[in-house]
C-alpha cells in the first residue's frame, strides 16, 4: 500500500513504542492509557473484543476503568449517558444492530451536550442477518449530532481515540464523539502501530480530567436539571447551539490534529488527499478501502493517467469546503458508498459530495455513485480499477452513462433457485398419540403419561442433521429431547444465537418446520404477533383452506444470553398471556459472540469479559434466575429441565404444549453444555449438567398455576454432591477450588444453598 515511510520514521517529541496489533486492540489500548472512569458495554460482533481486551487488562490491574456489563445496548448507552452527566470520562464500543438499538440514546446524549467517546466498529445491519463489515450502521449516525472520526487502519484507531476525547471535551464543542472503523477489516487485522510509551504523555495531551465548569450532577453546590421539557422557542435555540458546536468541531479538530502531528509526527487533516494536486479523475472511499485505492492510483499514474484519491478523516461535520476545493479541477469522480440510502439515488456520501459541489458553484465535475462492499464483500485493487474506469469514461465522454448503481452484485437467476432438500414433515408422524396429557380437576394440575423413550425415537427430528455447531454442543440434544414431548405442527422463532447461526446458512436451513428469526431484544414480541395473527385468521375462517389438522404450537427458542436483552419483551408477552412457549437453552454466556459473561453466568466463572488475573477472579455477581422471574409474572406454567433427566424433560414439554395451546404463555429453561467455552471434553456434557442438578445449582422443578413442585430432589435420592464436584468438571471454574479463592467459593455455595432452601419451602407450601 502507499505508505509514506519518511513520515512514519519522523522523530516524535514523545517516547513511543511499536506494537503489532488490531484496531480493536488499539481502541482498548488507547482507552486504558486514558484510564476512563466508566465503560458500559454489551457484546456484539465485531466490537466485542474492545471490552474483552479491557477486561483482560483490568483482571491484571492495568487500569482503573469500571466496566459495567449491561443487559443490552440500549442499557449500555443509558449507563454511559448517566455516567457522563456525573462528571467523569466515559467510553463505549458497539456495532450494527447494537448501535441501532441504542440509537434513541445517541440524540439524547448530544442534545444535552455531555461528552464521551464511542467506537463504532462498522458492520452490516439486519435483515437479513450479516455480521461482516460495511457502513450501513455508520450512516444512521450521521444525524445524531455526534462528530464522527474515521479510521482507515489500526494506527488511526489509536490516534483518533486519543484525539476524540480532547475534541469531545473542548469547550467550543462539548459533544460526544464517534470513532468509526471497519469491522473485520480494521478491527481484526493486525498492523504495525506506534503508540505513546507512557500513559502520562497521553494524559498530558488530553488533560488529566474533564475541564472545569462542565455540568456535573454530583456537584451539590450547583444542582442542575438535565434534559428538561422544552417548548418550540427554546428547543430551536438548543438545536442552534448544538449545530454551532458541531461546526466548531471542524476547526477544533484541525487544531488538535496539528498539536498531535507536532507531538507524534502523524498528520490527520480533514481529508486524506492522495496525489490530488493535479488529478483529473478521482475515487472517494472511506476507511479501510481508502488505503487499497492508493495502490491503484500509483498504478494509473505509472500509465500516465492523472488519478487521485480522497478519503475523509472526519464526516461530521462534513468537510464540504475541503471537498469542493479538492475537486475544483477534477473532471470526474466515482464515489463509493459502503451502504445505500434506499431511494435517494445514491448513498449518503455521494449526495453530500454533490451538495458540496453545488454549494461552491462546481457544475462541471462529473459524479458517479456506486454502492459497493456490502455485507463485508472484499474490496480489491481490481475493484478500484473498475471504479476508476467509470470516472475515466465519464471524463472522456463528458457524460455519466449510469449515475447510480451497485457494484459487485450478482443478478439473480431463477434457474438457480434453491430447491427444497427436505420434504415437509407429515402431521401423522408428529401427532403420534403416544403422549397422554389430562387435567386433574381436583388438583388443577396436569397429569402426563409418556411411553418408553425408545418409542418416541420414531418421531422425526425437527432440526435436520447438517448444522455447524461445535463438537459436543448441548443445544441440539437438549432441544430435540424437548421437542420429543411436542405433538403436531410447530412454528419456531429463534433469537440470534448459536442455535440460529449454525442452522441457517443461506441458502440452506436445518429447520424442517416453519422458522422465523428475530433479534435478541424483540423475539417474544415478534412471536406474539404471529400467535395473535394465527388465532385471528382462524376466527375469520381464513385458514380453512390450508387444511390444518390441529392447532400450531408456537415456540420461541432463546439462549446465549437472550434472556438479558430479551427479558423485557418476554415479560411483556407473559403479562399479555399469548399462547406460546419460550424455551431457553442456558449455556451460561454469550457464546455466539465469543463467550462473554451474561447475567446467567454464575459468580466466579471465567468468560472473556470476566477474566482471571491478579486482581479479578471471574464474574463478580450472581447469576439471574430467569425461571423464577418468569414465574413471578403468574403465567400458567414454568419449568426447568436437563437432558440428563430425559423423562422429566419430555413430560414437561408435553405439559408446556397443553398450557400453551389452552391457557397462555409457558416458560422453560434447559441447562445445556458448551464444551468449547466451558473448557470441557466434548463427550462429557450430560455428566456435567447432571452434576449441576445434583449439586442443587440447577434444580429441576415446575411452577404450575403458581404452585412449585420439585420434580427431582437429589437429597431424597441420596445423590446430592458438593458444589465443588460440579465446578471441578469445567476448566472455566477450577480456579475457584484453589485455596486462595476459598472465600469466593464459600459465597457461591451459600447462595446456591439459599436458593435451594427457598425452592424447597415453596415446594412444601403451595401458598409460597
Amino acid at each position: 500500500m502507499a505508505i509514506n515511510l519518511e513520515k512514519e520514521q519522523r522523530l516524535a517529541k514523545v517516547e513511543e513504542r511499536i506494537v503489532y496489533e488490531s484496531g480493536n486492540e488499539m481502541a482498548a489500548y488507547a482507552a486504558h492509557q486514558i484510564n476512563y472512569h466508566i465503560m458500559g458495554y454489551f457484546p456484539i460482533s465485531p466490537s466485542t473484543e474492545v471490552a474483552q481486551f479491557l477486561d483482560l487488562m483490568k483482571a491484571n490491574g492495568q487500569h482503573d476503568i469500571k466496566l459495567i456489563p449491561s443487559d443490552g445496548e440500549h442499557s449500555s448507552a443509558g449507563i454511559c449517558y448517566g455516567a457522563s452527566t456525573a462528571g467523569g470520562r466515559v467510553f463505549n464500543a458497539t456495532s450494527a444492530n447494537g448501535y441501532m438499538y441504542m440509537l434513541e440514546q445517541m440524540n439524547v446524549q448530544s442534545g444535552t451536550r455531555f461528552p464521551m467517546v464511542m467506537n463504532l466498529v462498522c458492520r452490516s445491519i439486519s435483515g437479513p442477518l450479516d455480521i461482516h463489515g460495511d457502513h450501513s450502521d455508520l450512516y444512521f449516525a450521521l444525524n445524531t449530532g455526534w462528530p464522527i472520526l474515521m479510521c482507515r487502519d489500526p494506527q488511526a484507531v489509536y490516534d483518533m481515540n486519543i484525539m476524540a476525547l480532547k475534541l469531545a471535551e473542548d469547550p467550543e464543542v462539548r459533544l460526544p464523539v464517534l470513532v468509526a472503523s471497519d469491522g473485520y477489516f480494521t478491527s481484526h487485522q493486525k498492523r504495525r502501530v506506534r503508540t505513546f510509551a507512557h500513559s502520562e504523555d497521553v494524559l498530558k495531551f488530553v488533560g488529566e480530567r474533564p475541564p472545569a465548569g462542565f455540568p456535573d450532577t454530583l456537584d451539590r453546590n450547583h444542582p442542575i436539571t438535565v434534559g428538561p421539557y422544552m417548548n418550540e422557542p427554546d428547543y430551536i435555540n438548543n438545536k442552534y447551539q448544538q449545530s454551532e458546536a458541531m461546526y466548531n468541531a471542524e476547526k477544533v479538530f484541525e487544531r488538535i490534529a496539528d498539536e498531535y502531528a507536532q507531538l507524534t509526527g502523524r498528520e490527520y487533516q480533514m481529508l486524506d488527499l492522495y496525489r490530488m494536486e493535479d488529478a483529473e479523475v478521482a475515487v472517494f472511499l472511506m476507511n479501510s478501502a481508502s488505503e487499497i485505492i492508493k495502490d491503484v492510483v500509483d498504478e494509473l499514474r505509472a500509465q500516465g493517467i492523472k488519478a487521485g484519491s480522497i478519503a475523509p478523516n472526519m464526516i461530521r461535520p462534513f468537510p464540504q469546503k475541503q471537498i469542493a476545493e479538492a475537486l475544483k479541477n477534477v473532471k470526474a469522480i466515482t464515489v463509493g458508498d459502503r451502504a445505500d440510502s434506499f431511494g435517494a439515488h445514491g448513498g449518503n456520501m455521494v449526495n453530500e459530495i454533490k451538495a458540496a459541489l453545488f454549494t461552491y458553484g462546481n457544475h462541471s465535475t462529473k459524479v458517479i455513485s456506486r454502492i459497493y462492499g456490502l455485507g463485508g464483500k472484499e474490496f480489491y485493487a481490481e475493484d478500484g480499477h473498475k471504479l476508476f474506469e467509470l470516472a475515466i469514461e465519464a471524463a472522456e465522454k463528458d457524460k455519466v452513462e449510469v449515475p447510480f448503481d451497485y457494484y459487485g452484485h450478482t443478478p439473480g437467476d431463477q434457474g438457480k433457485e434453491p430447491q427444497r432438500v427436505l420434504k415437509p414433515m407429515k402431521f401423522e408422524d408428529l401427532k403420534t398419540g403416544l403422549i397422554q396429557v389430562k387435567m386433574n380437576e381436583e388438583t388443577g394440575k396436569l397429569g402426563v403419561r409418556i411411553p418408553p423413550l425408545r418409542a418416541l425415537t420414531k418421531k422425526p427430528k425437527r432440526i435436520a442433521p447438517g448444522h455447524g455447531a461445535c463438537p459436543g454442543c448441548g443445544i441440539f440434544s437438549g432441544l430435540e429431547l424437548f421437542f420429543k414431548g411436542i405433538e403436531g405442527d410447530i412454528v419456531a422463532l429463534f433469537h440470534t444465537g448459536c442455535a440460529m447461526v449454525v442452522t441457517t446458512g443461506y441458502p440452506y436451513s436445518s429447520h424442517k418446520a416453519t422458522y422465523i428469526h428475530n433479534l435478541f431484544q424483540n423475539g417474544a414480541a415478534t412471536l406474539s404477533g404471529v400467535v395473535e395473527m394465527f388465532w385471528e385468521r382462524k376466527r375469520r375462517g381464513e385458514l380453512d383452506e390450508l387444511g390444518l389438522q390441529d392447532d400450531f404450537t408456537f415456540v420461541m427458542v432463546t439462549g446465549d444470553g437472550g434472556m438479558d436483552i430479551g427479558m423485557g419483551p418476554a415479560i411483556g408477552a407473559a403479562l399479555r398471556g399469548h399462547r406460546m412457549i419460550i424455551v431457553e437453552y442456558d449455556n451460561e454466556g454469550y457464546m455466539n459472540t465469543g463467550a462473554q459473561l451474561s447475567y446467567s453466568t454464575p459468580i466466579g466463572h471465567r468468560t472473556s469479559t470476566s477474566n482471571i488475573g491478579s486482581v479479578q477472579k471471574g464474574k463478580v455477581f450472581h447469576h439471574k434466575d430467569t425461571a423464577q422471574i418468569m414465574a413471578a409474572t403468574n403465567i400458567p406454567y414454568v419449568f426447568t429441565g436437563s437432558e440428563a433427566y430425559p423423562q422429566d424433560l419430555v413430560k414437561k414439554a408435553a405439559k408446556a404444549q397443553w398450557y400453551a395451546q389452552n391457557e397462555g404463555l409457558v416458560y422453560g429453561k434447559i441447562l445445556i453444555a458448551c464444551p468449547l467455552n466451558w473448557i470441557t471434553p466434548d463427550d462429557e456434557g450430560t455428566n456435567i449438567v447432571d452434576a449441576a442438578v445434583n449439586s442443587c445449582f440447577f434444580p429441576l422443578y415446575e411452577v404450575e398455576h403458581g404452585q412449585t413442585t420439585i420434580t427431582y430432589n437429589p437429597e431424597d435420592k441420596n445423590k446430592r454432591v458438593p458444589l465443588a464436584d460440579w465446578l471441578k468438571t469445567m476448566g472455566k471454574t477450577r480456579h475457584l477450588l484453589k485455596p486462595e479463592n476459598a472465600e469466593a467459593l464459600a459465597g457461591f455455595e451459600q447462595e446456591v444453598e439459599r436458593r435451594w432452601q427457598i425452592l424447597k419451602a415453596k415446594h412444601e407450601n403451595p401458598l409460597l
